[in-house]
């Protein structure tokens, strides 16, 4: 089928030469900026949300999250506008790769020394986000994007800050905070317990998150055996990980290494690495044979602003496939908008 978007000018300097993805709300192309020979990425919200304020919000902050961040790990984003069907796009690097995902399926679980210099490089970059206020809350790995970059082989990406928590600096004045009492968002596979409960976020939650991505990419398996939304959201929030050992007994880990990332998957907070550049130092004192440092103490991180919900409130979760959980006595399901 004929893509309208395709072959159209945008902003008087990008040329639209192709679709490379989409999803439920909108499309990802790649195009030509002649005057700076190189390629881009534009992403595309489909002209019929418009309507939808709070997915207009959401795009916009995706874009403007990114904007603020320059860490050589994170990807750039160049303009942010609007067509002439009033749709919101934003321009951003082109990268050329596969993301974690697509790598583990295709490859494998990770060499432990091979997943350590990627998970060293994603700590850096969300270490600058979260120093400035800014919490993912949906790291998965889809939105970690292997590339190559400057000669270097794996040189990840951090991408999709859509759900991202912007703090109050960062707000102009008179925006609106989308974040509603109770509701969560994410991905129920590496959801934090306390964003599965609705509770305020800071950046610990997103190092649970980074914890069982770099689970899956040593054992090619998730910390848990389930098979629903619900199943995961509860096993997060009550049970143990199943050991990394037990997940890959045939593998040699690094001393400290099993030690490292079962840390980053405490249920509480405050048993985690207090910082993205605290875990990342770990992983690179495991590479370097030191094993797994003793935990130290260290201040919480700043905090963004979200709404805890309330005892009162069942949280309500939208997760990253389109559904809809209310958490209570009961569990309803409802289908929602698709990514």
């Amino acid at each position: 089928m004929a893509d309208g978007y395709v072959g159209r000018e945008v902003a008087g300097q990008f040329r639209i030469v192709q679709r490379i993805g989409s999803g439920g709300m909108g499309a990802v192309y790649k195009a030509e900026q002649p005057d700076m020979n190189r390629h881009v990425a534009i992403k595309i919200l489909h002209p019929r949300y418009l309507s939808r304020s709070d997915l207009v919000s959401r795009f916009r902050r995706e874009a403007r999250a990114m904007s603020h961040l320059s860490h050589p790990n994170t990807a750039r984003v160049f303009l942010y506008g609007q067509l002439e069907d009033g749709a919101c796009y934003f321009v951003m690097e082109y990268l050329e790769g596969r993301n974690l995902a697509q790598t583990v399926r295709a490859e494998g679980p990770m060499e432990p020394s091979r997943a350590i210099h990627v998970m060293k490089q994603v700590c850096g970059a969300l270490d600058e986000a979260h120093r400035a206020g800014i919490v993912h809350r949906d790291l998965k790995p889809e939105n970690i994007f292997l590339t190559k970059q400057g000669g270097i082989e794996d040189f990840p990406k951090v991408l999709d800050f859509g759900l991202a928590k912007v703090t109050e600096k960062q707000m102009k004045p008179g925006s609106v905070i989308l974040t509603r009492e109770g509701m969560v968002f994410g991905t129920p596979e590496f959801m934090s317990p306390e964003q599965a409960r609705g509770k305020t976020l800071d950046a610990r939650s997103d190092i649970y998150s980074l914890g069982v991505i770099m689970y899956e990419l040593l054992s090619g398996k998730l910390p848990f055996d389930a098979k629903q939304p619900v199943e995961h959201i509860q096993l997060h929030v009550n049970t143990p990980p199943i050991p990394l050992g037990e997940r890959a007994p045939d593998v040699t880990f690094p001393r400290g290494l099993e030690t490292v990332v079962m840390r980053a998957l405490e249920k509480a907070p405050d048993e985690r690495f207090a910082s993205a550049q605290e875990f990342g130092e770990a992983l690179d004192a495991v590479l370097r044979g030191e094993g797994a440092p003793a935990p130290r103490p260290a201040p919480p991180p700043p905090s963004a602003p979200a709404v805890a919900a309330s005892p009162s409130t069942l949280p309500w979760v939208v997760l990253g496939a389109g559904v809809v959980l209310a958490l209570g006595g009961a569990i309803a399901l409802i289908v929602a908008l698709t990514r």
